[in-house]
């Protein structure tokens, strides 16, 4: 019996059990890991409000609008840029003419030299490696024909300004690279505002769209009643000055003082109606354009950006405004809001980035932004930032 006893098989129960108790504990662990990853991941992100989103979407456009008038002033500044490259490399090119000719002149003395026998020192100094010492020497000018010294004279001269426009021509070519890369620099910023813009408006169910829409209504609603407000106190103003102006004429009499009245009047008034005729044709002008595209970058005649249409208006009146608003700003005269004009330019926001054309009654004519035409809009639409009377 003992020796049959030897040859049991070992017990494997403990082999069997070991293996599930081993996946027991690492499945307990990943369930403990999973909850407690669970418990501190940060809840999710409220979906934005339809008032965040209209928020964001107007902010954007605003971004668009700044971003486009940089896109025009490098644009502007690559153009004139270019005519100036363009000017300084003919202006070398007469230069090297001139110098070539000259080199040709000093040739020929050169040559007719050789022929009679020897190199003399006109054509040395020609071909010498530093003619500016060799023509130094006075040995060599002493020997030299008034004729000789001046092309020489001139050759010297005309060496030291083509060199001078060659340098002025590459500094006014690295001026034109950078004002090029920051054209595309502020194209693909534009595009890459109005792409966003465009994203989150895709995103809004439609619900979503009529509640903003609502809420475009609205704020063109108030928008279009301040502009009413204006235009009645500007009519009371008006309905004042002709008043007092009626008693002061009364009052004055005839005589001298009716002469000098007349007069000071005829000179106001003769003003006033310069700059209302010329409203008059940019007004006329920016009314044609009504319901054309929002375009940015653009100046015509199929669509425009804001300030391309400022531009097209006045210069239709024979008043050349720059390209962008940060400039347009910069000409004519500024006036209060209270004292508006048709004609005027009226410019909105912090950054100067928008501009309308004021038509009267609290109302202007403006391209908007992408995705709308040229519209009358009440000026009180966006924050104002300052009026000029442009002529």
């Amino acid at each position: 019996m003992p020796a049959l006893a030897s040859h049991r098989k070992p017990r494997t129960r403990l082999r069997t059990t070991t293996p599930a108790v081993g996946l027991t504990t690492a499945a307990l662990a990943s369930v403990t890991l999973l909850s407690t990853q669970t418990a501190t991941a940060a809840p999710a992100k409220p979906a934005p409000t339809i008032e965040e989103v209209q928020k964001k979407v107007d902010g954007l456009f605003r971004q668009a609008g700044t971003a486009t008038q940089k896109y025009n002033e490098a644009k502007s500044a690559s153009a004139k840029q270019r005519d100036e490259v363009d000017a300084l490399l003919k202006a070398a090119a007469e230069r090297a003419d001139k110098l070539n000719e000259t080199r040709r002149e000093l040739g020929r003395y050169a040559t007719a030299q050789y022929r009679g026998g020897s190199i003399a020192p006109t054509a040395t100094f020609f071909l010498a490696d530093d003619p500016q010492s060799y023509f130094d020497q006075d040995q060599l000018m002493s020997r030299m024909t008034s004729r000789q010294q001046k092309a020489v004279a001139d050759f010297r001269t005309q060496q030291r300004e083509a060199a001078a426009k060659r340098v002025e021509a590459t500094k006014s070519l690295q001026t034109l690279t950078a004002s090029q890369a920051e054209l595309r620099t502020s194209k693909q910023e534009v595009q890459e505002k109005l792409s966003e813009a465009r994203t989150l408006l895709s995103k809004l169910t439609a619900e979503e769209k009529a509640r903003l829409a609502e809420l475009e209504r609205k704020k063109e609603a108030e928008a279009k009643r301040k502009a009413e407000e204006l235009a009645r106190q500007q009519a009371a103003a008006k309905a004042e000055a002709d008043r007092a102006a009626k008693e002061k004429a009364a009052g004055q009499g005839t005589g001298s003082g009716t002469a000098s009245g007349t007069g000071t009047g005829t000179g106001g008034s003769g003003s006033d109606a310069g700059y209302a005729s010329k409203a008059e044709k940019v007004l006329a002008f920016a009314r044609a354009q009504i319901g054309k595209p929002y375009v940015w970058g653009a100046t015509g005649p199929s669509s425009y950006d804001c300030s391309g249409l400022t531009q097209a208006a006045w210069k239709e009146a024979g008043v050349t405004l720059p390209r962008t608003t940060w400039d347009q700003v910069k000409v004519g005269t500024r006036v209060a809001t209270a004292d508006l004009q048709p004609g005027d330019l009226v410019f909105f926001y912090d950054d100067i980035s928008h501009v309308g054309i004021y038509k009267g009654d609290g109302m202007m004519i403006h391209a908007p932004k992408p995705g709308a035409n040229v519209r009358e809009e009440s000026i009180y639409y966006m924050p104002i930032y300052g009026s000029v009377r442009p002529a």
